[in-house]
């Protein structure tokens, strides 16, 4: 597989050329994502990928498929002459050209296998060849259709296993190797050596490191092809390698390298996590990424934004304000935080005339009540000035029949 280039959430697998190429570069090996700029609206220019955090298409067909169909010794898969159909759907096929050292040999899921691999595409044309490729089985560390045929290999069996692009290299194909898109293959595979995976707790600092890197680097291959489940899988890996309790000395430095290397896992994962609109798992990476890292911008942008789609605006915008403290110049943020605060705003005044609605108008009441008030005072002082007016002709008339 391809290693990573310098440039999160995707050893990075350059996949296409031109502008495909440029979608696909959405991680970083060294910080975690790549800024993104000059793209679409609705894409983080300046933070971690999150175009279509609210609901966009997810590739998560291949890995429900994977898991349905998780191969191993004791099960059967359909068996047609001399070619084993592994996934009984026609899109991955093993025949055996040499057979191995017997079923007792074959390896297990979390075991370390070394196998020669030769790739071709149907036409026949050889595209790579790794004499010692080495991976661990089950960890999605290599395409599909290897982690489900060699758990069915016996130690020294040469098999040629036949491969539909999907549990390949899919839509997107391959920079290196070089893979067109949607390409079946047939592999040449040969099982070398199998063995046990080292005592992560007995495990040198540095090969932790390195180890948890590959595993995360591996999830940046598979959020790049948009698998965004088997990139959750390789975090997760990667998390569980960076906080495994270690029984050898450690130094400051070391122990410094790996929480930074669990705050990109965690990052990557939160943006895995959005993908699949997972909003509570992705709330709960942003929450432990900051429970060690208060200022991680990312953290905080990627908070605010899954706070937002929570329907959490008030709080969302408070998030996204302590953001744009640490980045004042950030437009992405600043595009983000005006959005919701003019939404913040339509919802306040959306609430208020319901409410006025609800309880009638309280303004046109007072006026009304004040009004009857005023109408009735006037009646009482104009009733009582008739009544003094009738009263004083009264005993005017009696005066004047007196002096008569």
């Amino acid at each position: 597989m391809a290693d990573s280039k310098d440039v999160n959430g995707d050893n990075q697998e350059e996949v296409l050329s031109g502008k495909k190429l440029e979608r696909a570069s959405l991680l970083d090996s060294g910080e975690d994502f790549e800024m993104l700029k000059d793209m679409e609206d609705d894409v983080d220019e300046d933070l971690p990928p999150l175009e279509d955090a609210g609901g966009g298409q997810k590739k998560n067909n291949v890995a429900k498929d994977a898991a349905k169909s998780d191969v191993n010794a004791d099960q059967t898969p359909t068996q047609t002459e001399e070619w084993l159909d592994v996934l009984s759907n026609g899109q991955l096929k093993k025949k055996v050209l040499e057979p191995g050292a017997g079923p007792d040999s074959r390896p297990q899921r979390g075991q370390n296998v070394t196998i020669h691999l030769k790739t071709s595409l149907t036409d026949g044309t050889v595209v790579d060849e790794q004499p010692d490729l080495s991976f661990t089985l089950g960890d999605g560390d290599v395409i599909q259709a290897l982690d489900l045929t060699v758990q069915l290999m016996e130690t020294n069996e040469k098999a040629l296993v036949e491969v539909g692009a999907k549990y390949a290299y899919g839509a997107l194909g391959s920079s290196s190797p070089a893979i067109p898109p949607n390409a079946d293959l047939t592999l040449e595979v040969q099982l070398l050596s199998v063995a046990d995976a080292p005592d992560q707790e007995l495990m040198p600092p540095s090969e932790r490191i390195n180890l948890a890197n590959k595993k995360r680097e591996r999830g940046n291959v598979h959020y790049q092809h948009a698998d965004y489940a088997f990139a959750i899988n390789s975090y997760g890996i990667a998390l569980q390698i960076t906080e495994a309790s270690s029984r050898v000395d450690i130094s400051e430095q070391e122990e410094e390298e790996l929480l930074d290397m669990k705050v990109k896992c965690l990052n990557n994962m939160a943006a895995a996590q959005l993908k699949l609109d997972h909003y509570d798992a992705a709330l709960r990476s942003c929450v432990s990424v900051l429970a060690h890292q208060p200022d991680n911008v990312k953290a905080l942008f990627r908070k605010g934004k899954v706070l937002a789609l929570q329907g959490e605006t008030a709080e969302a915008i408070r998030t996204l304000k302590s953001a744009l403290k640490l980045e004042p110049s950030n437009k992405t943020i600043h595009a983000e935080l005006s959005k919701l605060v003019k939404k913040h705003s339509e919802q306040k005044g959306a609430e208020q005339a319901m409410y006025k609605k609800m309880l009638g108008n309280p303004t046109n009441a007072s006026v009304q009540k004040h009004s009857a008030k005023s109408s009735w005072g006037l009646s009482w002082k104009w009733l009582f000035g008739a009544t003094a007016v009738a009263i004083g002709g009264v005993a005017l008339s009696v005066v004047i029949a007196a002096r008569n």
